[in-house]
């Protein structure tokens, strides 16, 4: 009778240690396919604001937005809630605050409503935050005022809107402002010209990483006219 107590005894042990090993096996399995995904797909935040401008945010949106394998998207802003433009186009975003890890790439759109935001401070010290944790920044048509009101582009090349430009050069004099790049690279910080030039910027980011032919394939797909010559802007300001 004891013998066969103690035998029920070891068989529930054994039991129990390779549940116990088998849970630990699959949360270390898990960890490991986490910890891929994460060095795989990379997090894209777009910092919203009102009154920003449509393709500002739906160019480079539609093209890494395509690369669900590589890019995740995400929609931020100061407070969170529902962002619109003067084109009457609403995003639902997050609250910054509430961003756990920074994100690999920030994105920031121009359009109006950096006029007003270049006076918003907890916008641009958040912005500046973000900014020097990630690993890229692009910026798209007058989103560069506000990347240069942080202070993060001084000293460096960058450009923006050719009809804007002589309002985003004023923000900040310490930027080597380009006039005639369609987008322009600092390190990692990506600059582009106005509107449908932050198509043409994220197609380069992308050739950047993955090589020309991944870059032409993407702007095939979405039959778009893809300027490869950064330096090459048909509008140019003055």
């Amino acid at each position: 009778m004891n013998f066969t107590l103690n035998s029920k005894r070891v068989f529930s042990l054994s039991l129990i240690l390779t549940l116990t090993l088998s849970t630990v096996r699959t949360a270390n399995a898990q960890k490991e396919v986490d910890a891929t995904k994460k060095d795989t797909i990379m997090e894209i935040a777009f910092i919203m604001f009102d009154d920003y401008e449509t393709l500002d945010v739906f160019g480079p949106a539609e093209i890494f937005g395509r690369l669900v394998d590589r890019y995740s998207i995400k929609f931020y802003s100061l407070e969170g809630g529902i962002i619109s433009n003067r084109h009457k186009v609403p995003i639902m975003t997050e609250k910054l605050d509430v961003m756990g890890v920074p994100p690999e790439i920030v994105v920031i759109p121009g359009g109006m409503g950096t006029r007003k935001e270049v006076d918003n401070l907890p916008l641009i010290e958040r912005i500046k935050e973000l900014s020097q944790a990630s690993d890229y920044v692009l910026t798209v048509c007058t989103g560069s005022a506000l990347l240069a009101k942080s202070g993060l582009l001084d000293g460096k090349k960058a450009t923006s809107n050719k009809r804007a430009f002589s309002w985003v050069a004023s923000q900040n004099t310490r930027v080597n402002w380009d006039k005639s790049a369609r987008w322009a690279i600092d390190g990692k910080y990506y600059t582009s010209s106005g509107v449908s030039a932050g198509m043409d910027m994220s197609l380069g980011f992308l050739a950047d990483r993955h090589g020309i032919d991944f870059a032409r394939k993407v702007a095939k797909e979405i039959e778009y006219h893809w300027i490869e010559n950064k330096d090459n802007d048909s509008f140019v300001a003055e």
